[in-house]
């Protein structure tokens, strides 16, 4: 039983921690000169960045996904609090629901987000507000982290609900 606690433990942090890592990070678009995230757009060749604000056309879109994504952290993190609180509350037998479904929002969350990006892509990509030619790139490992996380915390949110609490 503490191995399996430990595994969900572990689990749960990596899951916490591809959150924080996609949300952050500057590597949903890349190019050859240029990444770019829901936050800010970066010339590499020159390391300066610039602020993705309401210039941009489809700026609402960025909006939805920042919101989601940070809802998505948040909700994977009370999650893991509520978590550790049930492990030493609830009875013998019982189930941890309220931890699952949590991290079921959070889940919910970040496929939003995902699937927003991945949506609009092609005309966030088209705004007239960056300074270069930013179309002809690719998804970067940030928004790839995005849905890793997405299945990370699916599949956590069922260890969940299944788990009852052991002696």
């Amino acid at each position: 039983m503490l191995i399996l606690l430990a595994f969900i433990i572990v689990f749960h942090i990596t899951s916490a921690a591809l959150l924080f890592i996609s949300t952050i990070d500057n590597a949903w678009w890349v190019g050859d000169n240029f990444s770019t995230d829901v936050w800010r757009m970066c010339a590499t060749n020159t390391s300066t960045c610039m602020a993705i604000t309401d210039e941009f056309n489809e700026y609402q879109s960025i909006q939805a996904v920042q919101a989601a994504m940070i809802l998505s952290t948040i909700f994977c993190c009370v999650a893991f609090l509520v978590f550790i609180l049930q492990l030493f509350r609830l009875k013998q037998g019982e189930r941890f629901v309220l931890t699952s479904i949590i991290q079921l929002l959070s889940c919910l969350c970040v496929m939003i987000a995902a699937s927003i990006y991945t949506d609009r892509h092609e005309e966030l990509h088209q705004s007239h507000g960056y300074r270069m030619e930013v179309s002809k790139g690719q998804y970067g490992y940030s928004f790839v982290l995005a849905w890793i996380a997405f299945a990370f915390t699916l599949i956590s949110g069922v260890m969940y609900l299944v788990l009852r609490k052991r002696k």
